[in-house]
């Protein structure tokens, strides 16, 4: 009878753990919603400009909204890579900002060609 009521017991808290966790997970964003909402946005702005080039506006208004769309992208991407690399040895580190500055580099050279 003691080994019945301790067995249940157990099973209550794991149950209780598991049901607030779902809880707390649903409140969070995730990597998967974020994503999913900045694709959103991102298809948003871009309608917005293939519209305005399809009326023939002004190239530079274009140009700034993709500059826009580009940087929000980058920015929340290099943000989750940070998480990802926040823990890891210096050699991550390193390695993460060398990929974004030449992602940046990327960007500022073809716009000051232009």
């Amino acid at each position: 009878m003691a080994q019945n009521k301790s067995s249940n017991k157990s099973t209550k808290s794991t149950s209780t753990s598991t049901s607030s966790s779902k809880r707390s997970s649903g409140v969070t964003w995730g990597i998967n919603k974020i994503s999913f909402y900045l694709i959103g946005a991102a298809a948003i702005l871009y309608l917005v400009v293939l519209l305005l080039a399809a009326f023939e506006v002004s190239s530079t208004a274009v140009l700034a909204i993709q500059g826009v769309v580009t940087a929000f992208i980058i920015s929340v991407v290099a943000y989750l890579a940070w998480k990802y690399v926040r823990g890891k040895p210096m050699v991550w580190k390193v390695l993460y900002v060398v990929f974004l500055l030449v992602v940046l580099i990327g960007i500022i050279v073809p716009l000051v060609k232009m």
